[in-house]
């Protein structure tokens, strides 16, 4: 399949996770890809040879996007390496649940510097790079940005916020040609989710009760959604938020 051959696709935040798996997707359909990372330059290398082996194109690009210059950087070597940019896929983020008690300034500026002002700028940088012919900016959001979660009230809120730039951008972005839209996962096995210890707990196990589809997503199942959000399949998509969780209500 090569729906995206010839355009450049940056995928940031992508040396794991939902982010590799939606870089080797966008790869296996024909983009050149700009694999980012902040800390795991192993991470990404491997993204980049697991693309590069089977045939495509991928450079890893380091790059923490809650960092105005580094986010300049990001979009410098993107320049160098390809010229221009067709597809952004804002994937970075990170996630921190606490009650009420235990929220902090540092708790809240952590998750909205990165996942609400690093994503804004990074599409500021981003659309600068795309041309006449326009592009797709896919915002990976949450299930819990529409259905907020306990104790993630700073989280869901900054995904939420994600949603509401997605429709913003989308109004001021479209007469460019460029279509924004949010991509918003329910629980995905990634290696986080192992890290933080959901894995075989009665919160995995009451989300596969409750998904209609019986399961926790994988990355792959994301992946799939974003390829089609990035190509022209989508064509006459913005402005949305689609929810890939299984039917999961949260």
């Amino acid at each position: 399949m090569s729906r995206l051959a010839g355009k450049v696709a940056v995928v940031t935040g992508a040396s794991k996770g939902i982010g590799a798996a939606i870089a080797q997707q966008l790869a296996a359909e024909g983009a050149a890809v700009v694999v980012n990372y902040a800390s795991s330059k192993a991470g990404a290398d491997a993204v980049v040879a697991s693309i590069t082996a089977k045939g495509g194109k991928a450079i890893a690009v380091q790059g923490d996007v809650s960092k105005p210059a580094e986010i300049e950087k990001l979009f410098a070597e993107t320049q160098a390496a390809y010229g221009k940019v067709d597809v952004l896929v804002n994937n970075a983020g990170i996630y921190e649940f606490g009650p009420l008690e235990a929220i902090t300034p540092e708790h809240f500026h952590k998750q909205f510097n990165l996942n609400v002002l690093g994503l804004l700028l990074t599409t500021q940088a981003a659309v600068k790079l795309m041309g006449p012919e326009g592009g797709s900016v896919i915002n990976i959001s949450s299930l819990v940005g529409p259905m907020p979660s306990p104790t993630a009230s700073v989280y869901s809120s900054t995904k939420a916020a994600v949603d509401a730039i997605t429709v913003s951008l989308a109004g001021e972005l479209g007469p460019r040609g460029i279509r924004v839209n949010s991509l918003n996962p329910g629980l995905i096995e990634t290696e986080g989710v192992h890290a933080a210890g959901f894995i075989g707990s009665d919160f995995h196990k009451h989300i596969e009760k409750t998904t209609p589809l019986g399961r926790i997503g994988q990355p792959g199942d994301i992946a799939t959604v974003a390829a089609f959000l990035a190509s022209s399949d989508a064509g006459w998509v913005t402005g949305q938020t689609l929810i890939a969780a299984g039917g999961a209500r949260q």
